[in-house]
């Protein structure tokens, strides 16, 4: 199946300048993201706090969200459906499903707006992503790449900071619910018209399918690998730091950190991928995130738990936007065929994580077993990324 690379343009017939499209794509991922995705995060030591939540039924909201990335990612690879509709529609869900956690208590209708919430942050992740790679390609404005991944930093950073604030002043989760809610759908309003569908841009057209070779399958592969890997710190790191240090002011840091990180990397990756190569760059990524899973394992304090929040952070959307670019220098025009399978296998590596946590934190808290677990499975596809890439289309615009 082939799709529609550049189906967004504001109005009039001429299409988005690149630094519109790099705001708009930083606008959607922050709260696709930021919100969508990575809300609970800042929000489950209120929770926990405040209504009592376990770790593992933190674990069980976590995966459900997870779940509904995976099915979103599924659609996305065969649903006709255009790009614009597809992320006007997802960011739209996400602040309705972000404000519902706000107005119930009911724990399986929080498991179905979790899920519901994670199935449109696929959609506007794959979508959005395969848009402004493409059209900021061939734009010849490559650099851009990474302000447009830099949202994804800034909407976990900026969640982070609100929570720390509500925090402060002793709101509890349903004000941080609805206030992100709100966040979201006044982010979606702002860039609303960016997103407005081309004139007669087909939906996508079915054509031949992508064959798949050697190298495409290790790219999926690996995706599930960083998944599974990264995905308990991005979790649990502020509840792992609530356990060593109660005061809020202390402990709700992690998670700006983290998404602080993530923020600074992303354009500074973006032009040492020129340095190193985009598949040397994501390998690398991989084996300074496994030094950051194993911080609160070999250094089970406060500050092993900041470590692996900054290093961790600082490479995960690295591992994002080299993955995806991989994608598209391997699959050329059916890049999207292939990031929607990168991205469930992603979204099943992290069904799993916390569900191990689930099972294996214990009474205690103890995360060490899982981490270990993570940190290998980092390094095993960090040596598979290390092999040279196979030939890859020469029409592709991503090198």
């Amino acid at each position: 199946m082939t799709h529609d690379s550049h189906p967004i343009e504001p109005t009039g017939g001429a299409g988005p300048a690149p630094l519109v499209i790099a705001v708009a794509g930083l606008t959607a991922l922050a709260v696709a993201m930021g919100i969508g995705r990575f809300a609970f995060t800042p929000i489950l030591p209120m929770m926990q706090q405040e209504l009592a939540m376990s770790v593992g039924a933190g674990g069980w909201l976590a995966s459900a969200n997870y779940l509904g990335y995976l099915l979103g990612a599924l659609f996305a690879a065969t649903l006709r459906v255009r790009t614009a509709t597809a992320v006007r529609a997802g960011l739209v869900v996400i602040g309705l499903a972000t404000l519902g956690m706000g107005l119930t208590e009911s724990f399986p209708a929080w498991l179905a707006l979790r899920a519901l919430a994670g199935v449109a942050s696929a959609w506007v992740l794959i979508f959005s992503s395969a848009w402004a790679l493409a059209t900021l390609g061939a734009a010849g404005r490559s650099v851009l790449r990474g302000v447009v991944f830099a949202g994804v930093g800034i909407g976990i950073a900026g969640a982070g900071v609100f929570c720390v604030v509500l925090m402060r002043w002793g709101v509890g989760p349903v004000m941080a619910w609805l206030g992100l809610g709100v966040v979201a759908l006044a982010s979606t309003a702002a860039i609303w018209r960016v997103l407005r569908p081309r004139a007669r841009a087909p939906r996508r057209s079915a054509g031949p399918g992508y064959r798949w070779d050697f190298d495409s399958v290790c790219l999926v592969l690996c995706y599930g690998a960083f998944g599974f890997g990264y995905i308990i710190p991005a979790t649990f790191v502020p509840a792992m730091a609530r356990e060593l240090v109660r005061d809020p002011l202390v402990f709700g840091w992690a998670w700006p950190i983290f998404g602080l990180a993530a923020a600074v990397s992303t354009p500074v990756a973006a032009a040492g991928a020129r340095v190193v190569g985009n598949r040397r760059l994501w390998a690398l990524s991989h084996l300074v995130m496994a030094l950051g899973v194993s911080a609160p394992v070999v250094w089970p304090t406060i500050g092993g738990i900041m470590v692996a929040a900054l290093l961790v952070g600082g490479t995960f959307m690295v591992s994002t936007m080299s993955g995806l670019q991989e994608a598209q220098i391997v699959a050329g025009p059916h890049a999207t065929t292939v990031m929607a399978a990168m991205t469930a296998a992603f979204a099943t590596g992290q069904i799993g994580g916390p569900l191990v946590v689930s099972y294996a934190v214990g009474p205690h808290g103890d995360f060490s077993r899982p981490l270990v677990a993570a940190c290998l499975l980092l390094v095993v596809s960090a040596g598979i990324l290390s092999r040279p890439r196979a030939d890859t289309p020469a029409n592709v615009l991503t090198r």
